[in-house]
């Protein structure tokens, strides 16, 4: 197979070269499943921002075709060129016969766009559950919503996080979807847990970052390290964490962290925190379980947290820091959860488990035809 990657941030997580730039959840899991690909034999690509790399450079068997600059073009009217322009004629060097892009935006229109014109398939991947409410997505403008909608429409496979954003798509939008899990990387063992609580997130609003400060107030004694760097737009309310942190001896704040570091994190904690109002289905949970790390949120992706008890999903933010204390007090309970999580990741997270479902998907859309379940229920975990 010939599959192109439309994911602009991409390159920070494939290449450490880069590292330094932003980054998202969907990055990561864009080029965890390009590697998988190549792994398995096939033509990968990727069409990302240009960060000054060589047009058509490979890393790790995935060649990289760039869009535009992040800079470049004048306001308004940079919508069509550079970036429309950019992306199509990188979408056209790729020269794929199957095309995958995710998450909200403008992007996914054109790639629609893109596809019809020159006759090929194209997989959407829901990032996060407002990308299922027309009236709850997080894109600007409304010239990007509808291409959003229109490139929704079009896609030849819909793919879901987790059984709850498959019935939001299919009761919004009419649409149908097949539920794929996530991919994740291989644990990386640490000599000693010594963060006791451990928060990774982009800081924006909806990530909730003035929540681990009242985690610091009530829970003094608790070691807190905090891993984030701003969106674009968000400046402000990242230099004004970073301020706050310094207020709380017992938070450590690293700000934004290239991939791989971060992610070395987890293997150091004891408890993963999330304090998130909203989310899909976090990467964040995935590197903490296959750590062994338990979560503790209010946010439980179809029950998964306290279906297969791999931490403590409470009922609001205020219960947060009594479940972070409980489990730091009792180590044997701690273990039992931080074995759960390991053997969990083991048999609905591994690549084989994984790969399956995607390959049969980009199997099924190069010929033409779609494999997507009749029902929708409870029933289907999130690794369905």
């Amino acid at each position: 197979m010939k599959i192109c990657f439309l994911g602009l941030d991409n390159l920070p997580v494939l290449s450490a070269e880069f590292s330094s730039h932003h980054m998202g959840g969907e990055s990561v899991q864009q080029t965890l499943l390009a590697k998988a690909l190549v792994d398995r034999g096939h033509a990968v690509s990727m069409v990302t921002v240009d960060y000054g790399q060589r047009d058509g450079a490979s890393w790790d068997g995935v060649r990289v075709w760039k869009a535009y600059r992040p800079t470049s073009g004048i306001p308004i009217f940079r919508f069509v060129h550079p970036r429309w322009t950019g992306i199509w004629r990188a979408l056209k060097r790729a020269d794929a016969d199957l095309y995958y892009t995710s998450c909200a935006g403008m992007h996914v229109g054109l790639l629609a766009l893109f596809c019809r014109r020159y006759h090929k398939q194209f997989i959407f991947r829901i990032a996060i559950d407002t990308d299922c409410d027309p009236s709850k997505l997080l894109v600007r403008f409304a010239r990007d919503r509808w291409l959003y909608r229109y490139g929704l429409r079009r896609a030849h496979v819909i793919l879901a996080q987790s059984i709850t954003q498959a019935q939001a798509l299919e009761r919004n939008f009419e649409l149908p979807s097949r539920v794929a899990a996530m991919l994740v990387e291989s644990a990386q063992p640490a000599s000693e847990r010594d963060i006791d609580v451990l928060w990774i997130a982009n800081i924006r609003p909806i990530k909730r970052p003035d929540r681990v400060f009242e985690l610091a107030r009530k829970l003094p004694d608790v070691v807190i390290h905090m891993v984030g760097g701003p969106l674009p737009g968000e400046m402000a309310l990242f230099n004004q964490v970073r301020s706050e942190a310094r207020n709380h001896p017992n938070v450590v704040f690293h700000g934004a962290l290239p991939y791989q570091e971060a992610k070395a994190l987890y293997g150091r904690a004891k408890i993963f925190a999330n304090t998130s109002d909203l989310e899909g289905f976090p990467n964040s949970y995935l590197h903490a379980w296959t750590n062994g790390v338990p979560v503790v949120a209010m946010f439980d992706p179809d029950g998964v947290i306290n279906r297969e008890r791999l931490g403590i999903a409470t009922a609001g933010a205020e219960q947060i820091g009594d479940a972070i204390a409980g489990l730091l007090a009792d180590p044997a309970a701690w273990l039992r959860a931080s074995e759960r999580c390991r053997v969990y990741m083991h048999r609905h997270h591994g690549d084989d488990v994984v790969m399956a479902t995607y390959l049969d998907v980009f199997d099924h859309a190069l010929r033409g035809t779609v494999a997507v379940p009749a029902k929708l229920s409870r029933g289907h975990a999130s690794h369905a």
